[in-house]
């Protein structure tokens, strides 16, 4: 049953409590709002209410948030050995476990196919033939699917418009004959799987609708009996505050409609939906420089290290002044900027926001997805804490790095 407003906009959040915290715990600081992640999966159980719901861990797969999202009785889709292997230490069984593989290493592969022997219910998604190829070498012979190239993507970018990006599955009219070969081979020849892209929009129905189809058309097309077929995630959360949410119901319906005329499961793989507005990134404000009558340039504690979104895809994350007397202030343009010493180190730019002051504290909102889970240590910066929000109680379940750590795979 769906509860709370489809989309927590940053002004949703507490100031004071956010600003309690990064008291408490230091700056920059992540916190993510489990409770909140569970009512966004509930949701999706809701738009979805005969789907099997895959969450995609490469969003955020903190084991905090993969937890509890196992508790919640949903699946969890993973994109690499090492999602895989926290996938199933936070709890997930192995037949809520897919393993899509693009272009998977000759490790990751190894360690996916030793798994799959003690949890024999994961399901290893092929996104080409030389994967099914490497998988029978490797005497592989469990549960598969077949990624498909649809030929169609939509998403927040050109970067993440995977329907349309031919390095991700196998083409369309192929795959029949790769699912026949294969099932001939002795895999276990389970499902389709094929994802528009990343941050869909309500504009983007159209988009999702025939990636759907083409799903359809590529199970009437094969002899093969498959239990599923997978339509990916991707749905996406407004980062603009004026910005409407996405509206799933549409969404399910068109991809019901495409499908109902297949006896196959239907499986969606929802990632940044279930956890973007879950999570916000506080940074302190330590130096102030004025450029002009009406700009002002406040560099913060965190930046492209910490949240690398803006500057891999120039993305768009809203901020707000916590200080309690932010309101009072008169606004100016405000560009926020990092500490690396890169002109793409960039967190906001040109802003309308209260006249920053040294020591302010700053939320970025939308951080949930793919915040913690892109930071990283250039220029020897350890990686912030995480602190999580559940039932009332705030605890830290990442500790803040400490220069000892960035160096620590050094010490051989």
């Amino acid at each position: 049953m769906r509860t709370g407003p489809p989309i927590r906009r940053l002004a949703d959040w507490d100031a004071g409590e956010l600003q309690s915290l990064v008291d408490e715990h230091g700056s920059p600081l992540y916190v993510i709002d489990l409770d909140r992640v569970a009512e966004n999966a509930a949701r999706i159980q809701d738009a979805f209410p005969t789907a099997e719901v895959h969450y995609a861990a490469k969003a955020n797969a903190g084991r905090a948030v993969l937890e509890r999202l196992a508790a919640e009785d949903i699946g969890v889709e993973c994109a690499s050995a090492g999602e895989v292997v926290r996938a199933l230490e936070a709890g997930f069984a192995g037949e809520h476990v897919l393993y899509t593989a693009v272009n998977p290493p000759a490790t990751d592969l190894d360690a996916v196919v030793s798994l799959a022997e003690d949890h024999p219910g994961l399901t290893i998604t092929a996104g080409a033939r030389d994967t099914v190829n490497r998988l029978d070498e490797r005497g592989y012979s469990g549960r598969l699917a077949i990624r498909v190239h649809p030929g169609i993507g939509a998403g927040h970018g050109d970067a993440v418009a995977t329907g349309g990006d031919a390095s991700f599955g196998i083409s369309a009219a192929e795959v029949p004959a790769v699912l026949e070969g294969a099932e001939a081979r002795g895999f276990d020849v389970v499902g389709v799987h094929a994802h528009t892209g990343s941050g869909l929009s309500n504009e983007d129905n159209e988009a999702h609708r025939a990636v759907v189809e083409t799903l359809a058309d590529v199970v009437e097309a094969t002899n093969v009996s498959l239990e599923f077929v997978d339509v990916g995630g991707g749905f996406g959360v407004p980062y603009h505050p004026d910005e409407p949410p996405i509206d799933l119901d549409p969404i399910a319906e068109a991809t019901r409609n495409a499908l109902s005329h297949l006896d196959v499961d239907l499986a969606v793989e929802p990632g940044r939906y279930v956890v973007a507005d879950a999570g916000v990134l506080v940074t302190a404000v330590n130096t102030v420089k004025r450029a002009g009558e009406d700009h002002v340039f406040a560099g913060v504690d965190a930046g492209m290290t910490t949240l690398l979104r803006p500057a891999l895809y120039d993305s768009y994350h809203h901020v707000r002044n916590l200080a309690s007397d932010a309101s009072e202030r008169g606004d100016t343009t405000v560009t926020v900027v990092g500490p690396v010493c890169e002109s793409t180190d960039v967190l906001a730019e040109d802003r309308r926001l209260p006249e920053p002051i040294r020591g302010d504290s700053f939320a970025i909102g939308n951080t949930g997805a793919y915040g913690i889970e892109m930071a990283n240590q250039y220029t020897t910066r350890p990686r912030p804490a995480v602190v999580a929000l559940e039932n009332g109680a705030a605890r830290v379940v990442r500790r803040r790095e400490e220069f000892s750590d960035v160096t620590a795979m050094e010490d051989v």
